[in-house]
């Protein structure tokens, strides 16, 4: 054992870990390069060199879904002020708000229903390092060509029911590590025909419902067992991922109004190759 590793006691290693994983949350949760992925990556190359396992991803998604919360907070209020006024008569002011609720809605019913269908192979098998890194490269290049081709030229108020669906299917992609929630939705709206803005911001508020019924699933469902980190540590991994995350979203929404994803795309070729390279040669186990 290095002696730096055994000046440090194994509690305060621990801590540093969990801080570390808070901040890769909080960094990837909205760029369209997997947060799974990276947690996964992370975990491996981290001194215990565990897999931090899919319900702390799930749980420290809370703090990233809080931040999304607090900066779309005007919207949100709107849309679900909106939708729950609906029952009681039409407002045409408010017909957008209404519809938009109803799409998040409905977008979020693949999530469920495969996240739970194929649970066990979501917590097990699609963890595997090679299939992440091919997901990484795969769905990269899907990125890539959405954003060159795509028309870029509706915004959130041509959402309709198809795109809406479609979009929900596109979120469900991400339950295999490796897609990125923000990278599936993202491509899907971009070959939809819709602004970098407009499919961002729809990706972050699709999100919301799916997120916190994962992380709050899981933290009951692991409550007294959270894996290679307790309670006290998962919880300071779920904040320090919404103070993170917070700042990613303006910095990430302001970004793409003005730049392509290209970055991100050759970020997640070069990544994923690196991760398969580093696998074959047994520098990191596939699981």
């Amino acid at each position: 054992m290095p002696v730096w590793r055994r000046a440090i006691s194994p509690e305060f290693l621990s801590w540093l870990e969990v801080i570390v994983l808070g901040i890769v949350q909080g960094l990837t949760e909205f760029l369209p390069i997997s947060s799974s992925a990276h947690l996964r990556i992370v975990g491996a190359l981290l001194p215990s060199g565990e897999d931090p396992g899919a319900a702390f991803s799930a749980i420290t998604q809370i703090g990233t879904e809080a931040a999304v919360l607090l900066y779309f907070r005007k919207d949100i209020w709107r849309i679900a002020f909106a939708w729950l006024r609906s029952p009681t008569g039409k407002r045409a002011a408010e017909a957008q708000d209404v519809r938009m609720a109803w799409l998040v809605i409905l977008g979020t019913l693949p999530i469920a229903i495969l996240g739970l269908a194929f649970k066990d192979a979501i917590e097990g098998t699609l963890r595997n390092l090679y299939i992440t890194a091919s997901m990484l490269i795969v769905f990269g290049i899907v990125l890539g060509v959405a954003d060159r081709i795509g028309r870029r030229g509706r915004d959130l108020d041509d959402l309709g029911l198809r795109s809406g669906i479609l979009l929900g299917f596109a979120q469900a992609m991400a339950l295999i590590p490796g897609v990125s929630r923000s990278g599936g939705t993202i491509s899907v709206g971009l070959f939809l025909g819709f602004t970098r803005e407009a499919a961002a911001r729809y990706s972050f508020l699709l999100a919301i419902p799916a997120v916190l019924a994962s992380g709050f699933y899981e933290l009951i469902r692991h409550w007294g067992d959270f894996g290679p980190f307790d309670f006290a540590q998962t919880a300071a991994a779920t904040l320090v991922a919404f103070v993170i995350g917070y700042f990613v979203i303006v910095g990430f929404l302001r970004l793409i109004s003005t730049r392509s994803f290209m970055p991100f795309v050759w970020y997640r070729i070069v990544a994923g190759g690196a991760i398969l390279i580093a696998v074959s040669l047994g520098l990191l186990p596939a699981v």
